[in-house]
């Protein structure tokens, strides 16, 4: 996994980058490209995560907000554990576009959260998307409700570390085991955006669409197997490649199909595949 701070730190010191990563070098611009910067994304306390609405969400539902499984305030889910509807108090700040926090987000729920097929915490705030956009002129981020392309121009923002990654989809990855974890149809950066601990539950951007593709997860530090902290790369056939240095998100188009009005879970709706408790 893409760490919490103390690691990040840790691992920082390691490789002698220090503190804060630079920025990685801007896209060039496409016509079609839209702007993409830190507004509605939000800093955790150890990862990065970011205030989302679906295609059919209204402004007066309550605001959402999603990160990784792993960075869940109760500890990691087992493998083939699903949480719902678990009580949570837990702050987020919400960055504008210069990456400024503006406001202290509150859940009241963790709506949903695994690392069973994939990586994802959604948590339910005290707000709504209007309360946000009228006092401070924000507005979530759309989960786009079709499969990401490889080639794709993507940026990975990260809340956490004020940090904008800029690569492209490399491709899709059939299973990536790490640990005691597998996740299926991953999404593998191009080498560029190498994400750090910290960056873990940041939102990864369509640039031509502004929406949410993925969310970012995990990395393969050390060139190790399977283990904590190196992902490897399983084929339809039991080959595995391992790709130290490559990151990796989970993808988040089968979402959507998940939450029905008003911004509410229902993992028996038509077309919902997320891994059911």
């Amino acid at each position: 996994m893409n760490k919490p701070l103390v690691a990040a730190l840790a691992s920082l010191a390691i490789t002698g980058i220090g503190v804060v990563p630079a920025v990685a070098s801007p896209r060039t611009a496409k016509a079609a490209a839209v702007t993409v910067n830190f507004a509605g994304t939000v800093s955790l306390s150890n990862c990065s995560g970011s205030v989302i609405r679906f295609p059919n969400s209204a402004d007066s539902d309550p605001a959402l907000v999603l990160t990784n499984g792993h960075c869940l305030e109760t500890g990691f889910p087992e493998p083939g554990e699903v949480i719902t509807g678990q009580s949570s108090s837990r702050t987020f700040g919400l960055l504008n576009s210069a990456g400024t926090r503006v406001a202290t987000l509150r859940a009241n729920q963790v709506v949903y959260s695994t690392m069973t097929d994939t990586d994802i915490t959604i948590y339910r705030t005290t707000t709504t998307y209007a309360a946000i956009k009228s006092s401070y002129g924000i507005s979530p981020l759309t989960v786009s409700a079709t499969h990401p392309v490889a080639g794709t121009a993507i940026k990975v923002v990260s809340g956490y570390w004020k940090t904008i990654y800029s690569c492209n989809i490399d491709g899709f990855v059939y299973r990536l085991k790490e640990g005691d974890w597998t996740w299926k149809d991953s999404v593998r950066y191009t080498s560029a955006c190498n994400t750090i601990g910290g960056t873990s539950g940041s939102p990864v951007i369509d640039t031509s669409t502004g929406q949410v593709v993925a969310v970012n997860n995990t990395g393969n530090e050390d060139g190790e197997t399977c283990t904590v902290d190196n992902p490897c790369e399983v084929d339809e056939n039991g080959n595995v490649t391992v790709r130290q240095g490559i990151n990796y998100a989970e993808e988040t188009y089968i979402i959507p199909a998940c939450f029905t009005t008003g911004n509410v879970l229902s993992l028996s709706a038509s077309g919902c595949t997320l891994p059911k408790p």
